[in-house]
C-alpha cells in the first residue's frame, strides 16, 4: 500500500539530517455507517480516509507531521519541513522489505463486499423487538459501523510491517418515557471481524434487553445515598478499572509521574484477589491488535498479579523516558495522531466465587448491573460514575430497582477494597478517547464486590 523505495528515501533523508529516530505510519481506511431510527433508515454514509504521518525523535524531543497528499514530491517536502533546525551526524538506516503480518484475526466477509440492504433489514429486528417490549418505549435507534483499515509502518531501525484490520459494531438504544421522565437502555457489541459478525448476534434479544433496562429504570425509585458495599456485575462493570486504574498504568501518565501507580512495581496496590491484564491478542476481540501502531506485536501484559503491580503499558517514546521496553501498547486513532500508550482488552481476571455466593454474602448494598459513563482524574484516580441499572441488595437477595445511582471514590482505594471476585469473566466493547484519539477497546471483569464505596443518589 506504500512504496518501499519512497519509504527508504524519506527515512534516509531523516537520518541524514540528524534525526535520532524516524517513523512512517501510512494508512488507508474504508468506512461505512448506517443509522436507523424508529424502524426507518435515517442516514447511511461511507468514505475513504488515507494519509501518512511522520514522527521524528531528536534529543528527547518529538516532531510529528502528517498529510493526505501521498505524492512523492509532497511527502519529501513534508519530511524536509519537519526536519527544519535539525543538526547532527548522519546515522545509518536499516530498511528491509515490508513484512506483511499473517494476522490470526481472520475475516470471512469484508464489509465492502457485503449486502448492506440485507444488513439493514437484520438490524431493524433489534428496533422492532425493543418497540414491541412495552408501550412505554417511545424511541428506538440502531446503528451500524464498519472499517477496513490497512496500515504500513516503517522506521529507521529497520522495522517495516503492514497490517489489515477490519472491525464491525452495532449499537442499540431504547428510550422509555413517562409524562415526566425518560430512561434509556443501550448495548453496543462489536468485534475485530467482518460483516459476518452481524450473524453472530441475537439482535432481537439485544433489542428486548435494551428496552427492559429502560422500562425497569423508568419505574424505579430513587437510589439512597451513603457508603455501602457495591456489587459490580461482569462485563461493562470493568469500565471503572479501565478509567480509574487502567489509564494510570499507561506509560504516558507514569513517565510524567502523573499517576498514583508511578514507581510502585513490585508493591501491593490491590487486593490479593485481583489479577488485572491487558491482552491485545484475543482472537477477533473488538479491542485486539496484531501489531500496534508502532509496528510492535500485540501481547498479553499482566499488569497486576495477586494484588502486586507487575508492569505498565509502554510505548516507544515513554519507554525511552522510563528506560523500559515497549509492550505492544502504542495506539492511535489515525495517521493524524501521534501514537502513545493505550489499552486494548483490559480486564480483571476470574476469581473463585460464584455470582450467587457474592449476592448471598451481602446483607445490604447496591448491585450495579449496567454501568454508564463518568469522569476520572488520572493523576489521583478519583472517579464519579453513573450506574445505568441498579438494585438494592437486602439480606442476600436482589430486591427493588433504583435509579440515579452514582459511584464516587478513588481507583487505588477500590482496588484494595475488593473482597469477592466471581468466576464469570466477560468482556464488553467500547471506545476510549485520549491524546492519540478515539480507539476501540474492551473492558471486562467477573462480578465482584467492593466492601465500601460512596454511593450518590437523588
Amino acid at each position: 500500500m506504500f512504496d518501499i523505495n519512497l519509504a527508504n528515501d524519506i527515512l534516509t533523508l531523516c537520518a541524514d539530517k540528524g534525526a535520532d529516530f524516524a517513523e512512517i505510519f501510512a494508512e488507508h481506511n474504508k468506512k461505512s455507517s448506517v443509522s436507523i431510527i424508529n424502524g426507518k433508515t435515517d442516514r447511511a454514509s461511507g468514505g475513504i480516509d488515507h494519509g501518512m504521518g511522520l514522527r521524528l525523535f531528536k534529543d528527547g524531543r518529538v516532531v510529528y507531521v502528517y498529510t493526505n497528499d501521498l505524492s512523492r514530491d509532497n511527502l519529501l517536502k513534508t519530511a524536509k519541513d519537519a526536519l527544519t533546525g535539525f543538526e547532527g551526524s548522519k546515522k545509518a538506516v536499516r530498511i528491509i522489505n515490508a513484512d506483511k503480518c499473517d494476522t490470526p484475526h481472520k475475516v470471512l466477509l469484508q464489509p465492502s463486499a457485503a449486502d448492506k440492504r440485507a444488513i439493514v433489514q437484520k438490524l431493524k429486528t433489534a428496533g422492532e423487538a425493543a418497540q414491541k417490549y412495552s408501550a412505554l418505549i417511545t424511541q428506538t435507534s440502531v446503528g451500524y459501523l464498519d472499517s477496513e483499515q490497512t496500515v504500513f509502518i516503517a522506521n529507521t531501525e529497520g522495522l517495516c510491517r503492514t497490517d489489515s484490520r477490519t472491525r464491525c459494531r452495532v449499537s442499540v438504544n431504547a428510550v422509555a418515557s413517562s409524562d415526566t421522565e425518560k430512561q434509556t437502555g443501550y448495548f453496543g457489541p462489536g468485534a475485530l471481524k467482518g460483516a459476518e459478525f452481524i450473524d453472530t448476534l441475537d439482535l432481537e434479544a439485544i433489542g428486548s434487553e435494551a428496552a427492559r433496562s429502560a422500562v425497569t429504570m423508568l419505574k424505579a425509585d430513587n437510589c439512597p445515598s451513603g457508603v455501602m458495599p457495591v456489587i459490580l456485575d461482569n462485563g461493562f462493570g470493568g469500565v471503572i478499572f479501565h478509567e480509574a486504574c487502567g489509564h494510570g498504568l499507561e506509560a504516558s501518565s507514569v513517565s510524567k509521574n502523573a499517576s498514583v501507580f508511578a514507581g510502585k512495581i513490585g508493591q501491593q496496590i490491590a487486593s490479593p484477589l485481583i489479577t488485572a491484564i491487558d491482552d491485545g491478542t484475543i482472537v477477533n476481540q473488538w479491542g485486539s491488535i496484531y501489531i500496534d501502531d508502532e509496528g510492535e506485536f500485540g501481547r498479553k501484559n499482566v499488569l497486576i498479579e495477586n494484588g502486586i503491580l507487575k508492569g505498565y503499558m509502554v510505548d516507544r517514546y515513554n519507554g525511552m523516558r522510563m528506560d523500559m521496553p515497549a509492550t505492544g501498547s502504542s495506539r492511535r486513532q489515525s495517521y493524524r495522531f501521534v501514537p502513545t500508550s493505550r489499552m486494548t482488552n483490559t480486564y480483571i481476571d476470574s476469581g473463585s466465587s460464584t455470582p450467587e455466593d457474592i449476592i448471598a454474602a451481602t446483607e445490604y448494598g447496591l448491585y450495579a448491573k449496567y454501568m454508564g459513563g463518568g469522569s476520572v482524574n488520572p493523576s489521583t484516580g478519583e472517579f464519579n460514575f453513573a450506574v445505568n441499572e441498579a438494585y438494592i441488595v437486602r439480606n442476600g437477595k436482589i430486591c427493588e430497582p433504583v435509579r440515579g445511582a452514582t459511584l464516587i471514590g478513588k481507583g487505588a482505594e477500590v482496588l484494595l477494597d475488593i473482597d469477592m471476585v466471581g468466576s464469570n469473566l466477560k468482556l464488553s466493547e467500547g471506545m476510549c478517547g485520549a491524546s492519540s484519539g478515539s480507539i476501540p477497546v474492551c473492558v471486562g471483569q467477573p462480578m465482584l464486590r467492593v466492601k465500601k464505596i460512596t454511593v450518590g443518589g437523588r
